[in-house]
């Protein structure tokens, strides 16, 4: 990826790396910390990969874990280069050796809250709450309601980063995007289970009731889940 499309690098960063000298530990113990959802579902989310499954290098996943926590909850950019590394206890060349540019980093962070927020959460959680898939589709908001009363409640990171970057031709917003569009197919597939009229235009009207709750849950709102699963019960009604 070239300097000229690194739109969110730090570039006071490039200077020679300094070295740690004491503090290293803290800073560990600070970033296992856990976040909302991986409080809310015993560690699962934030620690999905088991200890018999092969992981990535300790820096390296370290570096992931603390720019998730810092992304997820302030923004790319907001936290700059410099705030990563201190949080993950690195030294400067250790994390451009692992991700070359800031956006580099983002697009991890992003395939990385997928995998916890998309697939470990959302999807999982509404296909254990529902029996069938008509209710898999309405439990998708018994989750978001558990998830907006949660005092660290940080949104969708997906939406926030598209916003940030304005620009989906851009490396990071075209992989927004396509996380979002991502959410979509699962929708779809549970329309398609449930038999539903046109799955493609019901799974974008349930993405937006989805996209409307998020936001409306930022502003203040602890019952915009169910708010929103009333409105998608007439949505269902409309599409058998």
């Amino acid at each position: 990826m070239t300097a000229a499309r690194d739109l969110y690098w730090d570039r006071s960063a490039l200077r020679a790396p300094r070295s740690f000298k004491g503090g290293g530990e803290r800073l560990r113990r600070k970033s296992g910390r856990q976040t909302g959802l991986s409080k809310m579902y015993g560690g699962r989310v934030t620690d999905a990969v088991t200890p018999n499954q092969a992981r990535p290098s300790g820096a390296r996943q370290r570096i992931l874990d603390n720019a998730y926590e810092l992304f997820s909850r302030r923004g790319i950019r907001a936290v700059g280069v410099e705030e990563v590394i201190s949080r993950a206890a690195v030294a400067k060349a250790t994390l451009y050796r692992h991700f070359p540019s800031k956006d580099d980093l983002v697009l991890a962070f992003l395939e990385e809250r997928e995998r916890r927020w998309t697939r470990q959460f959302v999807e999982a959680g509404a296909r254990e709450r529902g029996a069938s898939a008509e209710e898999r589709l309405l439990a998708i908001f018994d989750v978001f309601d558990d998830w907006f009363q949660q005092e660290d409640y940080e949104g969708c990171s997906f939406i926030n980063v598209l916003l940030e970057t304005g620009d989906r031709e851009h490396p990071v917003g075209h992989a927004s995007a396509q996380y979002l569009a991502n959410i979509r197919t699962i929708v779809r597939t549970l329309a398609e289970e449930a038999g539903l009229r046109d799955p493609e235009a019901f799974a974008l009207s349930w993405h937006l009731l989805m996209k409307g709750a998020i936001v409306q849950a930022a502003e203040g709102d602890r019952q915009a889940a169910q708010r929103a699963k009333a409105i998608a019960r007439l949505l269902l009604d409309q599409h058998r």
